[in-house]
């Protein structure tokens, strides 16, 4: 028995050899899209960049929900180049409130199940880009966790639900190559249908990932309706627009800062890309982005009960070798008002509704 154990032994100590070294080594790359760092003796090492787009606004947090005692927010962190930055700790986060700093009491980075919908622009002007919004939906599907579950809706004159919540993505695969674009464009009332839709979702955490060109010509809904129930809803915004060098119509001019000015309020970003073949890579990052997250926890001294937007700010605490990483808030949340239920979350690790946007303009 004595030569077993010296054997173990001998193991043991070359894991935790390999452990400090690779805790030593401070900032590592896990993979061509992520930055990880470890918060004890860091470098500035990074990955490779993950597209190419310009990101027009950098917010890109934003509040879950919140309790009585409790306000919940999810953040990520990137570099200048979007990559996304991994391994922190609650110490390498400060939170504020109004001006006022805020004890972080909880704190999680799990990768958790997401209900996702999916909105398709189908219309006319949408007809040259569907091979690379297929490849889109397709990468993002790719970096989904295995658990999440899909729905999808396709929108031209009026929104369709045509795939129901499945945790099969080639079930929105083959609906995609039986989708031909026409008509005009909906956009505005595709984004309240999926908002509703989601209140059937499995998990707590849902997102929505819109692919547009953003030039809204036919939606019954008003642009100011849409834009409060967007914020209100506390949900997330991404918008990635691609732009030709012709516009048609004053609608589709309008398509960048129509998704850009619902997106920003919400916590997320506008990405340009200058060729819509970076389509399906900027797909994929916000995949892996969802996957990634962190959520910070507060308890507000005197929990506000007034209906009304209460501003946040959250800041990185890193070394100023680090300071090219960048944490993306929301500016806020609504507080519950006085007499009404306040929504609970089941699980901090777990709550919280995104909303991406992916624009295609023409110009």
């Amino acid at each position: 028995m004595p030569r077993p154990r010296k054997a173990v032994l001998r193991v043991i100590v070359g894991v935790v050899f390999v452990i400090t070294l690779l805790l030593s080594a401070g900032l590592t790359q896990t993979s061509g899209n992520d930055i990880h760092v470890v918060p004890r003796q860091m470098s500035p090492t990074v990955a490779n960049a993950v597209a190419s787009a310009k990101v027009v606004d950098g917010s890109i947090l934003h509040v879950v929900k919140t309790d009585v005692k409790l306000v919940l927010v999810p953040v990520s962190v990137t570099d200048p180049k979007q990559r996304l930055g991994t391994g922190l700790r609650a110490e390498n986060f400060e939170l504020l409130e109004g001006k006022k700093p805020q004890e972080i009491r909880h704190f999680s980075s799990e990768d958790v199940p997401v209900s996702v919908g999916i909105l398709l622009d189908t219309s006319g002007s949408m007809g040259n880009k569907m091979n690379r919004v297929r490849e889109a939906v397709n990468q993002f599907c790719e970096a989904a966790n295995p658990q999440d579950e899909f729905f999808m809706i396709v929108f031209s004159d009026q929104p369709r639900l045509v795939t129901d919540f499945t945790s099969f993505p080639e079930d929105l695969e083959k609906e995609l190559l039986l989708t031909q674009p026409k008509g005009r464009t909906a956009l505005l009332d595709a984004i309240y249908m999926g908002l509703h839709k989601m209140k059937e979702a499995k998990y707590a955490k849902n997102a929505l990932l819109i692919i547009s060109d953003g030039g809204d010509n036919h939606s019954l809904s008003l642009e100011k309706n849409v834009k409060a129930a967007a914020k209100e809803s506390d949900v997330m915004i991404y918008a990635i627009g691609t732009f030709d060098r012709y516009v048609p119509t004053p609608e589709e001019s309008r398509g960048p800062a129509l998704l850009a000015e619902i997106a920003e309020p919400t916590g997320g970003r506008a990405f340009t890309l200058e060729n819509e073949v970076e389509l399906p890579a900027v797909a994929l990052h916000i995949g892996r982005e969802l996957r990634t997250q962190y959520v910070l926890g507060y308890r507000p001294e005197d929990m506000p009960k007034d209906g009304k937007w209460h501003k946040i700010e959250v800041k990185l605490r890193l070394p100023k070798k680090l300071s090219f990483l960048r944490a993306h808030a929301k500016t806020g949340y609504y507080a519950p008002a006085e007499g009404k239920q306040a929504e609970l979350t089941q699980d901090p690790r777990t709550s919280g509704s995104l909303v991406f946007a992916v624009g295609l303009f023409n110009q």
